[in-house]
Formats: structure tokens, sequence, C-alpha cells
């Protein structure tokens, strides 16, 4: 027994002495296991073709690391040749493919091996996923022309294949890796991959249908990597539009548009005549007539691909909106040869019957059609089409030909009208957006504004919001009809009280457009009479204001209307010019100071006011080195209250002003924290001091979130500002916390954090470090060496005096800077009456806002909704639920589903919209080298901890809720 526990005894201390010097002569390393060899000993424990195929099935699912695709490969290929089950063959060649594609793996010296296994194998199943696996080396080694000749002449050779899926993959092959370059061929390689497009071309006429849809998919590869096509494939690919498989003949029509732009003007015969057309004409009579293809997949290619073809003649364009064959599409004989026949034929009139020797309407056999019987009207039929994804398409080309072509947008409109009473609401939806597009080549009749107008009584809120767009950059011809558009709009403001903001946007634009129309219409609009006074009308009426709206906007192009205007109506002028300054402009009425126009017309825009008021006031800001400390927090103070007053008086310049604002008052917060008295007596007898520098420090970090992810048009010069902002407010909360934490232990932590902040901050912003000469984090970088050897109090020390020597950093404005806004419509938290619903059970409570300025709303606007006891709900909307009605706009209408126990009686719950943040998608760690993720982990600090947030951005609303104790 001692012998045991002597043996047991020297062993340990060996163990513990080798130990150490391991540690001191060389690092651990760790090896994993060859993954080529376990496959080969499953494979070769396996004892039936189905047990491989589990183990290859097994393999699969595992990752295989670059240094180990090799081994593998050879071990494949080794069972490869000698198993003989078909399946187990099938699934090592898939295989081969996969490994293929492995990043960092060269798949050359493969290759060899995977063209020999195509010599004996028997299995087209095999031999179509060879080929794959052979497409799949070739597209990784594309900088090898050699190697992708020799796969196109193996793909060549099996192209005479029985099996439709070899012939497929080898045409596939063929597209992929087929010469475009001038020059590609040599003599010493084969007549065969010298011309690819004959050899896929010969593949059009192939008896099954998927080898020859694969053969016009290989051509249309090559022209896409850059191969211009032969135009002698035209006439097969015309034939191959009367081919009885849909595929086939959907393919062939985008083979023929891409034929029409490549060979635009060249010239085409017509069939069964000697009469000559331009391509792309004939292309587009082709075309047209495939939308009436019985398959609906080929009529909605053929109807978008229409849209495309912008160079088509006129009357081509015209004859698509015209069922019957227009006469200039014919080709008319002579007086002289219409004689000459009738001569020839030795017949006349005998008089026996009546008008036998009238002229005939129809046309006789000798007449030339230009373009096909089957394709005139091709836009009438598209838009009369059963299924709605063939008439949208044809709104959609539609909209693009008009866009082009002003003449042809006149005479679509009729038929875009006549789309808005489709039964399918994205039908209506898209014809709206269609008009939009093109108003400004089109001028609406009052019957065409009619049909238009009806539209407002739809039920669906973006069919309305949609309409209200178009009419606003609509051109209406008469007054008649801005009179008919005007009532139709307060008819929907009285039905649909919630449309208020998105009709009175729209009477603003209706009437800063028709100056002239609106002129004629203000007396009977306003009510007055030249002799007796009439009521003034309420001003808390929105269709009131709506007509106001109207008419002041039309008053700035029109100097003889406020003529017109009664004395209240100037007084509602002064009102709404305050209240709703976005929706009314400056006027100018002479003998009247109710008005003043802060933008003169004559002042050139670079010169406003309100622009030059914001740059003073920054400029005054930034010598606040040159004052005491009481006159720069009161001069900082004044500014921030100036430019937020500015924002909200100047909707262009909120944006701007707010962002300012904010960055002033993070100032003016440091600037409080750092005072001296705060830091010149010991820190117990300073308690609340030192709480507000905290606070200070914590709300100088959630403005700087705000700066960062409330505003679009942020450029790397505002972002750097904000980052460095952020990094004092850290530095300040450091040196807090060291001043209230006992003990060395802590603090030892927070520094190496912070100092990691630092460095990640110079890798971030590296290029923008030149131009912060004198800021907080050029001192540190310079101090950087003596800050990590120093000890944490000597770390707080050097903080505290570089904060306090740093210089106020100016801020760059960027051209365009927009806040982030919600409005929430509804709920409107206006009612006294409580939703009452059952305690445990749920109530759904509708929410409508507007968001302006979000940027990617699906995944970071969030509804929250707070409990009286405090609870809080956070509610993450449907990506369904969001509508995007302009560039910058988007609505949220979803249903917020709210449920509680029984209360004695009815309180109010808030609801309110939060933008929620993540640090690690802003534009700094955008910034971040990703080469350095691959370099060693121990050359990098560990990277910050994604910060996740949300700020509230909409005005909460408040909703009366009574959950009802349950029936017993």
């Amino acid at each position: 027994m001692a012998a045991h526990l002597k043996k047991r005894v020297y062993e340990e201390f060996t163990k513990v002495v080798q130990q150490h010097e391991d540690l001191s002569a060389k690092k651990l390393r760790l090896t994993k296991p060859s993954k080529s060899a376990a496959l080969h000993v499953d494979l070769c424990k396996a004892t039936s073709p189905a047990d491989a195929l589990q183990y290859l099935l097994q393999f699969a699912r595992k990752p295989v690391e670059v240094e180990s695709v090799e081994g593998v490969v050879r071990i494949l290929l080794e069972h490869y040749y000698k198993e003989n089950d078909a399946s187990v063959r099938l699934k090592i060649a898939s295989l081969l493919g996969l490994l293929s594609k492995t990043a960092g793996f060269s798949p050359d010296c493969i290759m060899d091996d995977a063209i020999n296994t195509l010599q004996n194998e028997k299995s087209h199943q095999v031999l179509a996923q060879l080929l794959d696996t052979l497409l799949v080396i070739g597209t990784k080694l594309t900088e090898n022309p050699p190697v992708r000749m020799r796969l196109v002449e193996v793909a060549c050779k099996h192209l005479t294949d029985s099996s439709h899926g070899v012939r497929n993959k080898c045409l596939q092959l063929i597209g992929c890796l087929g010469p475009v370059e001038k020059g590609a061929a040599k003599e010493s390689e084969s007549q065969a991959a010298k011309d690819v497009q004959k050899i896929i071309g010969d593949h059009f006429n192939d008896q099954d249908p998927r080898v020859r849809t694969a053969a016009i998919k290989a051509m249309l590869q090559l022209h896409e990597r850059g191969l211009k096509l032969q135009q002698a494939i035209y006439s097969q690919a015309c034939k191959l539009l009367a081919d009885d498989y849909e595929q086939v003949r959907s393919a062939a029509v985008q083979l023929i548009w891409v034929l029409s732009q490549l060979y635009p003007e060249s010239i085409v015969p017509i069939p069964s005549s000697n009469e000559e057309i331009r391509l792309v004409d004939d292309a587009f009579g082709k075309i047209c007539h495939m939308v009436s293809d019985g398959s609906w997949v080929v009529r909605v290619q053929a109807a978008k691909l229409l849209g495309s073809m912008q160079q088509v003649s006129s009357h081509f364009l015209d004859q698509t909106l015209d069922k019957k064959l227009m006469s200039d599409l014919r080709r008319k004989r002579t007086a002289h040869e219409r004689a000459k026949e009738l001569y020839s034929s030795g017949e006349f009139s005998s008089g026996r019957k009546w008008g036998d020797d009238a002229p005939k309407e129809e046309i006789d056999t000798g007449a030339v059609n230009l373009i096909e019987s089957g394709a005139c009207g091709a836009f009438v039929h598209g838009l009369e089409d059963e299924m709605y994804e063939v008439r949208i398409a044809a709104v959609e080309a539609l909209c693009m030909l008009a866009q082009s072509s002003p003449s042809f947008a006149e005479k679509c409109l009729d038929f875009l009208v006549d789309m808005f009473n489709d039964e399918i609401e994205e039908v209506r939806l898209q014809s709206i957006h269609t008009m939009r597009k093109i108003s400004n080549n089109i001028t609406l009749r009052e019957d065409q504004l009619d049909t238009v107008l009806a539209v407002l009584e739809d039920s669906s809120r973006d069919i309305r919001e949609a309409l209200h767009e178009l009419l606003c950059c609509t051109n209406v011809s008469t007054k008649e009809g801005i009179h008919l558009a005007l009532v139709e709009l307060l008819k929907n403001l009285t039905k649909y009280p919630t449309d208020r903001e998105s009709i009175w946007k729209c009477l603003k634009f209706l009437g800063s457009r028709h100056p002239t129309l609106v002129l004629p219409l203000v007396p009977e609009l306003l009510s007055t009479h030249p002799f007796f006074d009439t009521p003034e009308p309420d001003m808390d009426d929105p269709a009131y204001i709506a007509v106001l709206v109207l008419i002041f906007n039309a008053a700035k192009s029109c100097p003889t209307m406020p003529a017109l205007f009664s004395d209240h109506t100037f007084r509602h002028y002064a009102y709404l010019r305050d209240s709703l300054s976005h929706l009314v402009p400056p006027l100018r009425l002479p003998g009247r100071k109710l008005v003043s126009s802060p933008v003169s017309p004559s002042i050139p825009p670079h010169e406003d006011p309100s622009q030059q008021f914001l740059h003073q006031s920054l400029e005054r800001v930034y010598n606040l080195q040159h004052l005491d400390p009481q006159g720069i927090q009161e001069l900082l103070e004044f500014t921030i209250r100036d430019l937020q007053r500015l924002g909200e008086l100047q909707s262009e310049l909120a944006g701007m002003a707010d962002f300012t604002a904010t960055y002033l008052q993070c100032q003016l917060l440091l600037i409080k924290a750092l005072q001296e008295k705060l830091w010149n007596v010991a820190a117990p007898l300073y308690l609340k001091q030192n709480a507000l520098a905290s606070a200070a420090a914590k709300q100088i970090l959630e403005e700087t979130y705000k700066m960062e992810f409330m505003y679009s048009g942020v450029e790397s010069r505002q972002v750097v500002i904000i980052h460095h902002m952020r990094l004092q407010a850290k530095a300040l909360q450091l040196i807090v916390t060291a001043r209230t934490t006992r003990g060395v232990e802590p603090l030892f932590g927070m520094c190496e954090k912070f100092l990691q902040e630092v460095d990640s901050f110079q890798r971030c912003f590296i290029s923008e470090l030149p131009h912060m000469q004198g800021s907080f984090v050029d001192k540190l970088l310079d101090l950087m060496p003596r800050l990590v050897t120093s000890k944490p109090s000597e770390v707080v020390k050097i903080l505290q005096t570089t904060l306090r020597q740093s210089t106020f950093l100016h801020l760059p404005l960027p051209e365009q800077l927009h806040r982030a806004t919600a409005n929430i419509i509804e709920p409107t938290g206006e009612s006294d009456n409580p939703l009452r619903f059952t305690s445990g059970l749920v109530v759904a409570l509708d929410v409508d806002a507007t968001l302006e300025h979000v940027q990617d709303p699906q995944g970071t606007v969030k509804v929250q909704v707070l409990y009286p006891d405090g609870q809080a709900q956070l509610i993450h909307p449907k990506p369904a639920d969001f509508r995007n009605p302009g560039p910058g706009r988007h609505r949220l209408i979803t249903q917020v589903y709210l449920s509680h126990t029984a209360w004695t009686e009815p309180c109010q719950i808030e609801v309110r919209l939060l933008l929620a943040y993540n640090s690690n998608r802003s534009k700094a760690a955008a910034k971040l080298p990703k080469s350095a993720w691959n370099e060693s982990l121990e050359a990098l600090p560990p990277p910050e901890n994604g910060i996740e947030g949300t700020i509230p951005f909409s005005k909460p609303v408040k909703v009366y809720i009574m959950p009802k104790p349950a029936r017993r």
C-alpha cells in the first residue's frame, strides 16, 4: 500500500513539473480528427447501398474545413469507382459539387477525375449530376480559359445523349462557360467549341420541350455574359412562339425582346410578301400577339416586356389600343393596280344587283398586314384579362411607354381611368400610381375627372390616399373641374374624417397648380356678397379650412385674388399661417400688417434668412472659449431655445435645427457636469453633485443615440462627432464611478473597457482624426502609452483634466437632414367612452399612424402600451402592416390586442410608437475593417457589445379602457 502511494506521489509530481515546462516552452495546439479518415471508416463499415447512402447523408450535414476538402474528395472518388448502386453514386456526385463550392478550395485538382467518371457512367441521372458538378468547377475557375474550353468540349460530346436531363445540363454548361471573348477560339481547339451559338441554336428544334427551353435559356445566358447574339437567331425564335409548351414560349418571348434591343433598326421581311419592316416593330407586334396567349404566365411576361420597348414606331404603339386593324398598318394598292386587276379578270358589274360594284370594307387576300391581327389592341386585351397579374403587368407597361411618349399618354388616358373601377384593389392602386407618374403629360377632361373622383368613396384607405396624391399633381382643364374636385374631396372629408391631413395637402397643391381656375370660384367658395355682410364661418370646421387652403395657395400666384377676401378671411389667414404653416404659404397682402413673408421670392435660396440665422447661431456658439463659464451656459441655453423655436416655425429646417439643438444640449450638460465646485471637495460631501453628473452622462448617452438613429441623411462627418460626444459621456461616467466606488479592483475592468472603446473609435474613424485637432480623443490618443501603464486613479485624473481642456468641436451640417417623426391618427384619444371588454379576454385596438423619414420601418418601429399599474407591452407590427405611399413616408395600420384583469373603474392607457436601434447596425460599426477578423484574435480587443434600446418618437395617445369582471 505504501509503495502504491509513493508511486502516485511521484506521478503527480512529475506531471506538475512537466506541465510547467510545457507552458514555458510552447503553446498548446488542438488538432481535430481528420474528416476524410472518418468518412473512409464509415464507408468501409457500410454493408449495403442503403447504409452507405445513410452515412453520406449524415456527412453532408457537417461542415468541412478547407484543408480537409481534397482528402474527402479522394475518398469519395475511390468509393465512387467501387460502388455499383446508382443512388449512392448520385449522392457522391452531388457531394463533389458541394465540396467544390468550399471557399478557399481550388477544384482544378479534381477536374480530371470528375471528367473521367463521365466516360463509363451509364446512369443518366448520375451523368446529369456529374455535369452539374463540372459546371460548379468551371464557375469557380472562370479565370482559366483552357479549363472552360475543355469543359465545353465535354458538354458538346454529351449533347447526343438520349436523356433530356443530360442534354439540359450540357446546354446549361455551354451557356455558362462558352467563350464570349473575341478571338477566344484558337486553331488548336475543336470546331465544336468555336461557335457555341450554332450548337445551342441547333437544339431549338429538339424533340423534348425541356431541352428547347434549356437551349433558349443558354442563349440568354450567353447574352448576359456579354456575347452579342447573331441576328439569324431571330427567325428561329419567332417560330418558337407557336410552340405547344408554355415554358418554351415564355423563354422565346424573352429572346425576341433581347434581339429587338440588339438590332432595333435592322430590316426584316414580312412572311408571304415583299414588304419589309424594322425588327423592333416586328418584335413588338409578335410580343403583342403573345398578350393573348393561352398561358397567363406568358401573358404576364409579354405585357411586362412591352413596356421596355420604347424604340417602337408611334403607329404600332397606337395600334395596341385599338382592336380593329388601322389602315396605316396595311399595304394599300394603288388605283392603277386595282384597275389592272379588274381589267384582267374580265368581269364588270351587270347592274342587276344593287351595290354589287360598291367598294368593299373587308380587306381582300391581296392586302398585306404589317402587324398580325391578333396583336391589335394588345393593351386592351391585357387590361381586360381575367387574371389580375396580367392586368397589373399591362398597367405597368402602359406607364413606361406613356412616360416616354406624351402623345401616347394622352391616348391611353381613358383606358387607365377605366382601370380605377377594377374589382381587385391592387390593380386599382397600381392604376392610380401609374397615372400619377404620367400626370405631367396629361390634362384631365371633366368626364375623366368624374370617373377618377368616384374612387374617393372607396373603403380602402390606401386607395383614397393614393388618389389624393394623384390629384396633387394632376392638371385640370376647367374651373368646373376644380369645383367638382373640391366638392368630392369635402364629401370624402365628411365620410372619412381621418383623411383630413391628406385632403388638406391635396387641396394645397391643387390650388397652387390652378390659380387662374380658382380665381372665379372665390366669391362662391367664401360666400361673399357685394352688398351684404355674410356670417363668419367656424374656424374649427375642417371643411372650411380645406377651402381656405385651396384659396390661399392659389392666391400666392394670383395677386388680384386678395381683393375678393373679407375682413375675417384676413384674420383667418393669419391664424392658419401660424397654426398650419406647412399648408398655408406666405402672402404679400397690400396694406396689411398681419402678414409677413419670411422668405421673399426675390431672395435666392442660398440667402434664406432662416438658413442664415441657423448658421449665425452656430458660429456664435463656436467662440465659447472666450467667455466665462456662466456666460457660456447662458449663450448655449439661449441658442438652444432659438433653434427649437426655429424648428417649430420652419418645417423645412426642423430636422437640422433639432439636430443642432440636441448637440448643443449635450455640450451644455457636459459643461455643467464639469464645473469646478463639483470636483474640488471630497466626494462624500457632494453626493447630490455626483448624482447630477451621473444623470448628465446618462442623458448625453441617450441624446447621442437619438442623434445617430432618429435622423436620416446623417453623414460620416456627423457620426464621428456623435461618437466623440458619446465617448466624453462614458469618460464622465468613469470619473463619477471612480469617485463613488471603494477599492481598486472594480476600476481595473472599467478602465480597460474604456481604453478598448478609445481604440475602437480610432479604428472606426481613422480618416476623420486629422479634422479633430485639440479634441478630447486627440489628446487621449497622444496620452495612450501613459494611460495603458497607469493605475486607475491616475487614469481618472488624466481623463478629468483632458475633459476640461478639450475644445468644442464644430458640427458640420449636411445638405439634407430629416428627423424621424410619427403621428398617431387613430386612436384619437378624445373619446370619453371607455373601451369595455371582459377581463382575461382580449380586445383589438386599431392603430393608424403616419411615419416620416423612418429608415427600415419594418424592423425598427414598435408599438408600446403602458397600463396604469406600470405594466408595459411592446408589440412588433407585421411587415404587411406598413404601406409606402411616397418617398420618405410610410403608413402603419395595425391592430393591438389588449388584455388585463378586472378594474373597478375605467382608466387610461398610453399608446405610443418607439424606434428600436442597435449600435451594431450603425454606420460606425459598418466602417470596421472586415479583414481584421481574419487576423489573430490576440491582436484585437474584444468588440463592444451591441447596445440595444428604443426611442419614443411619437406623442402618447391616451385611451380609456374598462376590463369588466367575467359573469358567473
